[in-house]
């Protein structure tokens, strides 16, 4: 099969154990970013499977169309990217094995790392003695603190897991069904919504984004932070009503890390949540790291070769093959 792999941006898997696995294959690894369709189109005419890097490419009607050739995608996770409909349409397989039960913990450590570096100002700290100016101001401890996470799923658990080997106290928001859940395993849970935001000293995102909680965290949400308060976000950006985080940091109130933005790459050096001393972003590496990239290309790349033996496996639309 031709295969290829798109924005493989620091040509990683190719050094991993699990690339072994599509031996046998002809394969091509992209390892730079194309967004325009058409252009995409040319470089993969002779594909017959794509190989996904999360949610880096969309993947829509008007590039499936012009892939006549193409049979296969394979992915991790979640597709909000990808067009479903028209890959049916188009004849195409999605294949993406949702993990269940199997937390990022690549990404909860990112979370704690962001609450860490933010609170103790480790950048700046940084910045300062490679400067030859030493010492750059007084951080904060977390210890004692409130943690208030938001969802009740796989990663939050495991980062509460984490903020409590440091002394933080944890109290927990989400859907009805997760505060329930929250409540039967004996955690804290808010008393309400407002409490939550107003509260907790860290308010970390941790919730799927899908569209029933696009824009989920509203500008009142925001507002009810209390001053000094830090707000984090490793999942998406889109959890956040438009605009309402750019607007809240340009009020100075409150602190936010993001590693997580609504365009990817973003390149706008402008923009205020790169710009802004309260914001620390980082560039979407919740999940980069060489050991969950092993685990999750090991799943990606077996569905490749289930699909190469005629037995595909987490399918999506399994009209497709049917």
């Amino acid at each position: 099969m031709k295969v290829h792999i798109l924005d493989d941006w620091f040509d990683t898997l190719r050094g991993l154990p699990c690339f072994s696995m599509l031996a046998g294959h002809d394969v091509t690894v992209w390892t730079d970013h194309e967004p325009d369709p058409g252009k995409l189109a040319t470089r993969l005419q002779d594909a017959d499977a794509l190989v996904l890097f999360r949610e880096r490419t969309a993947i829509g009607a008007k590039l499936l169309e012009q892939l006549p050739n193409l049979k296969l995608i394979s992915q991790r996770s979640v597709y909000p990217h990808v067009d479903v409909d028209a890959c049916t349409r188009h004849g195409v397989l999605l294949c993406s094995n949702m993990h269940s039960g199997t937390p990022s913990y690549a990404a909860a450590e990112m979370t704690l790392a962001l609450i860490l570096a933010s609170y103790r100002q480790i950048p700046e700290q940084v910045a300062s003695i490679r400067a030859g100016r030493w010492q750059a101001g007084v951080g904060r401890t977390l210890r004692g603190r409130t943690l208030g996470l938001y969802g009740y799923g796989r990663i939050a658990r495991a980062v509460a897991e984490y903020a409590r080997a440091i002394g933080m106290e944890i109290q927990w928001w989400s859907s009805e069904e997760g505060r329930a859940r929250a409540i039967a395993d004996g955690e804290t849970v808010a008393d309400n919504r407002e409490a939550f935001f107003a509260t907790s000293d860290v308010v970390s995102l941790h919730v799927r984004l899908k569209p029933t909680t696009r824009g989920i965290i509203t500008a009142d949400d925001l507002a009810a932070m209390a001053p000094r308060s830090l707000l984090v976000n490793t999942s998406r950006a889109g959890l956040i009503e438009t605009g309402a985080l750019e607007t809240e940091i340009g009020r100075g109130r409150i602190h936010a890390a993001v590693d997580v933005f609504d365009t990817e790459p973003l390149r706008d050096t402008s923009h205020v949540l790169l710009t802004h001393p309260n914001v620390l972003p980082t560039p979407h590496l919740g999940y980069v790291t060489e050991d969950e990239f092993d685990l999750q290309f090991s799943d990606i790349f077996e569905q490749v070769n289930a699909w190469a033996r005629g037995a595909p496996i987490h399918m999506i639309n399994p009209g497709v093959f049917g």
